[in-house]
Order: C-alpha cells, then sequence, then structure tokens
C-alpha cells in the first residue's frame, strides 16, 4: 500500500503555494522515498508534496530514466509551444490537450542541497512544468481554457454527486477522505 493518499480536486492544499524547504535532513529523505512510493503505485511520471498534504518545494519524477528528486526548484528557461494530452493524479481519470512551452531549464537542489539542473523538452519538460505548478498551488485546470475548464468543473461536480448518491456503492471511505 502506498504511504500517502493523493490529494485530489477540492482540497485546499492543492491551492495553497509550498514553502522553501530549509532542512536537507533525513525526515527529507524519508518524505521523498514515500513520495517515489505512492507515485509508483498511482501510476504516475510526476508527483509533488502537496498532492500529497506536505507543504514544501519538492516533487519525484520518473519520465523513463528511473527517480529523479527536485528540491527548492525555479524553472529558468521556458522555450516554444507543445500541445499534448496532460492529466493529473489530482485529478484522476481526466485529461486535457494543453500547451505548455516545448522546451525548459530547471534549477534547484537534491536532497544533499547540491544543485541540480534539468532540461527537458516534451514530455520531461512537461513533467517538470507540471510539478512546479502544484507547487505554486495550481492545478492543471488553470491551463484550461474558460470553455473548457467550465466543463471540467461541471465534469468533477457530476462525479462527486455520483459518488456521493446513495446506492453507488460509494462511501467516505472509498474516497479517502
Amino acid at each position: 500500500m502506498a504511504p500517502f493518499r493523493i490529494r485530489t480536486y477540492g482540497d485546499p492544499v492543492l491551492a495553497v503555494p509550498a514553502r522553501p524547504v530549509t532542512a536537507f535532513d533525513d525526515d527529507l529523505r524519508r518524505l521523498a522515498e514515500d513520495m517515489l512510493a505512492t507515485m509508483y503505485e498511482a501510476p504516475g511520471v510526476g508527483l509533488a508534496a502537496p498532492q500529497v498534504g506536505v507543504q514544501k518545494r519538492l516533487f519525484v519524477y520518473d519520465a523513463g530514466d528511473g527517480p529523479h528528486i527536485v528540491v527548492n526548484p525555479t524553472l529558468t528557461v521556458l522555450e516554444g509551444a507543445w500541445e499534448f494530452e496532460e492529466g493529473c493524479l489530482s485529478v484522476p481519470g481526466l485529461s486535457w490537450p494543453i500547451v505548455r512551452p516545448a522546451s525548459v531549464r530547471l534549477e534547484g537542489f537534491d536532497l544533499d542541497a547540491n544543485p541540480v539542473a534539468v532540461e527537458g523538452d516534451e514530455l520531461l519538460g512537461r513533467v517538470l512544468q507540471h510539478e512546479v505548478d502544484h507547487l505554486d498551488g495550481r492545478l492543471l485546470l488553470t491551463r484550461l481554457s474558460k470553455g473548457d475548464r467550465r466543463r471540467a468543473l461541471r465534469d468533477l461536480r457530476n462525479r462527486a454527486l455520483d459518488e456521493a448518491a446513495p446506492g453507488t456503492g460509494a462511501d467516505v471511505g472509498a474516497r479517502g477522505s
């Protein structure tokens, strides 16, 4: 079983910018390990600390070349444009075509407080941007056009109503309140 429950749309922790990490210690290492386990079990390619209810500027990812951890990241270069169907573990089961910069450079630190820089394009670039959005208190819904956002919110509302309806088999425990 995953160490953490992934917070989903509607949880207020997802709308609050995360605080910078100041202590690079065993607790931070344990958090990162547990986040990786949670991400892989979900399954996902990235997971930010606020998605597991921790308000720290930290995310983990694996875009196909093994696990990585970035602490206190900053996007320093964003170039081009690339549209791709994007989903989110905090908005499970839904995805939308979203335009983001095609290539990025991200700077931050590893778990030992050593500087790291990552350059990514297409999928890796998208993962880096998506996770930084979470650290800034933004879900991918904010990247949608006004019409798409209205439809997405309607779908999420209807899904919540369906889950809460008597006789559906859903209950608070099943949703992981």
